[in-house]
């Protein structure tokens, strides 16, 4: 993700680098209608993230699936090897300029959390699909505005749980219908990354709570490690079979540098008639582990590394990789094309329970200091790392053990905050 897009009125700044392309006929297809022609596509924060994103859709440009029509930043558009600029891409600072002049079918937003909703909706105003970023939005008020603006415009929103589309995610719940667990009991995941010093100093809303007044919640639950709590939320769906209203949040939240936000959590979401869920993560890790999604049931465990599919089942001597993800993109242009036969992988409607989570860490205290002897720094500058000596043990017995830290005996510990949720809307 980059910087935010300013709005400006029509006619504002010039593009940076090529000149906008003129106003064309849109190729989209009516809302509900088969999608004939080559859908345009532009890209909303076309660096940092970004740059993810224009590797996607290089490839499907080139395969004529697509035409990559805009990029737009506020900052010059950074060279990208694996994904040049075709020729004829108009460059913008501003999204709304962009929408006018180019007049896309699709458009990737990949802007900072908090400007997602007022973008999406000038995105969907102006009668594009949208390519989300997680998180969507930041609040269950949000997401209902934005839902009745897909409801109003009839256009589709695919949100960048790009996890979802795992062949794996898709074997571990085939194995769950099958019975092959038993009666599950639980699902946790454990990840413990790291992030240096510099990653704190990215950008102006990096480590940060809110920003003029607007929530942001860059932290480890929200942004990095977001997707092991939806792959979580995406497990407990399928055991349910119906979707996840979470009734209770437990959170315990700390950090190892004075930011706002949590850089190392333990979360437990109680849902009615559903097993609970555990999400015990760290950017502060001795060791890496990718992601882990550890679900429990009465005739076995099973184990999925999200990040790099790797699934254990019970019976599995060790996990084996499952080839093959739905790419998020090529999903949304397939849903465009035929709506009734295609449905998309992340629509916002699935991001519900995620969203309602993502308000209660917002709203929670402030993140525990951990400090002095509890923990180890090396390195330095930019690149000075702080971790937790023993973090990664006990983040590990949460996961599996479907508890917090405080109810670990964790010397540092403290006790959680306990926070009721209405129940979602339909």
């Amino acid at each position: 993700m980059t910087g935010p897009v300013p709005p400006t009125a029509a006619g504002g700044p010039a593009a940076r680098g090529a000149p906008a392309a003129p106003a064309a006929t849109p190729s989209r297809a009516p809302a509900g209608a088969a999608a004939t022609a080559v859908p345009r596509v532009a890209i909303v924060g076309a660096n940092g993230h970004g740059r993810w994103h224009r590797r996607s859709v290089a490839g499907l440009h080139a395969a004529g699936r697509l035409r990559l029509v805009a990029l737009v930043d506020v900052r010059p558009i950074e060279d990208e090897p694996a994904a040049p600029v075709p020729p004829g891409v108009s460059v913008h600072t501003d999204h709304r300029e962009m929408l006018a002049a180019t007049r896309p079918d699709v458009v990737i937003v990949c802007t900072p959390p908090h400007t997602h909703l007022p973008i999406a909706l000038d995105v969907l105003a102006a009668g594009a699909d949208l390519l989300l970023e997680k998180p969507p939005v930041l609040s269950t008020a949000e997401h209902r505005t934005l839902a009745g603006a897909l409801a109003a415009t009839g256009r589709a929103c695919q949100v960048g749980f790009q996890a979802l589309g795992s062949m794996a995610l898709a074997q571990l719940s085939a194995a769950l219908g099958q019975g092959r667990l038993g009666t599950v009991t639980g699902i946790g995941t454990v990840a413990c990354w790291q992030r240096p010093d510099g990653y704190y100093a990215r950008s102006p809303w990096a480590g940060r709570r809110s920003l003029h007044g607007r929530p942001v919640l860059d932290g480890a639950l929200a942004n990095p490690l977001a997707h092991a709590v939806m792959q979580c939320l995406a497990v407990a769906q399928t055991v349910t079979g119906g979707p996840v209203r979470p009734a209770r949040i437990e959170l315990e939240r700390y950090r190892v540098r004075p930011i706002e936000v949590d850089d190392t959590a333990t979360l437990r979401v109680v849902t009615p008639g559903g097993p609970p869920i555990v999400a015990a993560v760290t950017l502060a890790g001795e060791d890496f582990v990718a992601g882990e999604v550890i679900v429990t049931g009465t005739a076995g465990r099973a184990v999925l590394e999200y990040p790099t599919d790797r699934l254990l089942l019970p019976g599995d001597p060790q996990p084996r990789e499952v080839p093959g993800r739905r790419g998020l993109l090529e999903n949304l242009l397939a849903h465009r094309a035929d709506p009734a036969g295609t449905p998309l992988i992340a629509p916002l409607s699935r991001t519900a329970p995620f969203t309602a989570v993502l308000e209660q860490v917002q709203r929670a205290p402030e993140p525990t200091l951990l400090g002095g002897d509890l923990v180890t720094a090396t390195g330095s500058g930019p690149e000075r790392v702080v971790t937790v000596p023993g973090i990664n043990a006990a983040l590990r017995r949460a996961a599996e053990q479907g508890a917090l830290l405080s109810e670990l005996a964790v010397p540092w510990a403290v006790p959680p905050v306990r926070i009721p949720l209405a129940a979602l809307d339909d």
